[in-house]
């Protein structure tokens, strides 16, 4: 692409072809105001915060959307643009409640933040806001749709992002919102609980649901024996929120920190991930070696996936691994091996996963599965931003914590584990254990490059001792479409399949995207936070799952052998069609 010459604020510029104004005003930082942008959406112009001048133009120009040109000339910041953007600003805190203090994003959103950047103080237009109902019909994410500022992002992600259609504007003029489609409440429409919307929303219109209440509760009882587990994602997000830079691995702070909040036990959702590879990668040999027929296995581990399938695409349901995500295996887990073994009643065990998702809260009662223990097995999911206020409240200097371990039985994890937490780690992890499987040795260069990265579609064929793997990775769920329609003209057509094996995260970038991370995800923040994850996987002295010792206890005393009449019990799941709008 070539370049082209323009002028930002009277300065000359050399800039690449195809920027926008915006874009190139940030590459000089200069910061122009926004609040319907972000970079992993297509820009629509919405918000009119962003409007710059043109020299020899009357008009004013959104930034976000116009691209620059040779010879141009651009004013990003003048008295009339500063007041005109006030002027929007004001407008829309006109028709915005005015309870920061008891809003979700107090101290952390964007509206609240450009509002004190231009020293908003009183606004000029009469307060008029709407009463509509909050809709709290799923156990993951709430809409509040009275504050909506109606930038679109929300509406982009859950359409063009995820292609589920569950939300879009509703009403025209003063009157619009934000609402399901056909106006039923999010439970009974396609959402797949992601939280993607929650994650891009600028304010506090979406947001997940808080149980960290439940949590204290818990702790606070002296009959409970509280748990806990966190995910591979958490660890190199939660840093941000503390002024850590974006990646920090800060898995022995967590542990400390976890403690001190008041947990009896520290378990690592990684070694769930480590069984979850022993149980998912034993499906994928037998069928790789003995019924090539009923190929390609898909991974099941991520739960906004798993609603997807089963609503946009069922007729594939019986290409699913049944193996459970890692963090109800750990959790049913609590609650037989290590009540067993502790001497503590399950009844009275608490078990909490610190994830970065919002549809883990859906997914704990998901099916009869989520209860093979006898109980319920993970009692409550709370994200990476439920978990950093915990740690806030408690009055817990993170920074200034020593390092501390997780606990035996269930903490122990090989680098494998950790991968899980980055989009193709599922992949990897699972293809290194299943080498071994198939050739009784293990790899000599664990790493699988094909299948890292930010490519919304990543394709490889692996060399497993002269046997070709091919595999595929999709991560975002508009991105699965392609895959899957590959899949079912080679059923149709009765030709060999296309690929062996594939993983699907819902989520940009995997589970270090995750619904439930910390504010202010964009790609940067991604590859950052999939870095500090292959960190923790390159400092691991043990790099494949079925090479963790705790593992192996774990069949020899228990379980007895991957895929085992017990495993299947407490392990594994089943799946079902779901309808896209319930009646």
């Amino acid at each position: 692409m070539g370049k082209v010459n323009i002028k930002i604020n009277g300065a000359p510029f050399e800039m690449e072809e195809g920027l926008t104004i915006l874009e190139a005003a940030r590459n000089v930082q200069i910061k122009v105001p926004t609040l319907c942008y972000h970079p992993d959406l297509p820009a629509w112009a919405a918000c009119g915060l962003c409007v710059v001048k043109l020299e020899k133009s009357p008009k004013m120009f959104r930034a976000c959307s116009t691209p620059i040109e040779e010879g141009m000339s651009i004013t990003t910041h003048d008295p009339e643009i500063v007041e005109v953007r006030r002027t929007v600003l004001e407008l829309m805190l006109s028709d915005h409640p005015n309870d920061c203090l008891r809003c979700p994003r107090n101290g952390n959103c964007e509206l609240q933040k450009i509002a004190a950047d231009f020293g908003i103080r009183e606004v000029e237009f009469a307060q008029v806001t709407r009463d509509i109902p909050i809709d709290k019909s799923t156990a993951s994410i709430e809409l509040h749709p009275e504050k909506c500022i109606k930038c679109g992002r929300c509406v982009n992600v859950c359409q063009e992002m995820q292609s589920v259609y569950a939300i879009e504007f509703l009403g025209r003029g003063f009157s619009t919102r934000i609402a399901p489609a056909a106006d039923v409440q999010l439970n009974d429409s396609p959402c797949v609980k992601c939280g993607q919307c929650s994650a891009h929303c600028p304010v506090g219109a979406i947001y997940e649901k808080d149980e960290t209440s439940r949590v204290w509760k818990a702790l606070l009882d002296p009959e409970m024996h509280c748990v806990v587990q966190i995910a591979p994602a958490v660890r190199v997000a939660i840093g941000e929120s503390f002024g850590y830079e974006i990646g920090t691995l800060l898995t022995g702070k967590l542990y400390a920190a976890l403690r001190r909040v008041g947990f009896d036990a520290i378990f690592d959702t990684n070694f769930g991930a480590d069984l979850t590879i022993m149980e998912e990668g034993s499906e994928f040999v037998e069928l790789f070696t003995k019924k090539k027929n009923e190929l390609p296995l898909i991974t099941s581990c991520c739960p906004s996936w798993v609603d997807f399938l089963e609503k946009f695409d069922s007729d594939l349901i019986p290409h699913f691994s049944s193996a459970k995500s890692p963090h109800e295996m750990v959790g049913v887990l609590a609650k037989t091996y290590y009540a067993e073994k502790a001497g503590i009643d399950p009844s009275k065990i608490f078990m909490v996963s610190i994830m970065p998702c919002t549809a883990k809260k859906y997914e704990i009662t998901r099916t009869d599965e989520m209860f093979s223990s006898g109980h319920q097995d993970v009692d409550v999911s709370l994200t990476t931003r439920e978990l950093t206020r915990m740690i806030k409240a408690a009055g817990i200097d993170i920074e200034n914590l020593p390092d501390d371990k997780a606990d035996s039985i269930l903490g122990e994890y090989a680098g494998a584990g950790t991968l899980f937490g980055a989009t193709g780690g599922v992949m990897e992890a699972a293809l290194r254990t299943a080498y071994k499987l198939i050739t009784g040795r293990n790899l000599g260069h664990v790493e699988f490059e094909q299948v890292r990265g930010l490519d919304g579609i990543k394709k490889a064929t692996i060399d497993v001792d002269g046997n070709d793997v091919r595999v595929a990775v999709a991560h975002g769920l508009s991105n699965v479409h392609a895959l899957l329609d590959e899949v079912r003209r080679a059923k149709q057509n009765g030709e060999k399949m296309p690929y062996d094996f594939i993983e699907v995260m819902a989520c940009r970038g995997g589970c270090v995207g995750g619904g439930g991370q910390p504010y202010g995800a964009n790609d940067r923040v991604r590859r950052l936070r999939a870095k500090g994850i292959y960190h923790d996987d390159e400092g691991s002295k043990i790099r494949c799952s079925h090479d963790n010792p705790e593992i192996q206890n774990l069949y020899k005393e228990f379980l007895g052998a991957p895929l085992s009449e017990k495993s299947h019990h407490l392990l594994h799941t089943t799946y079902k069609p779901r309808p896209l709008y319930n009646k």
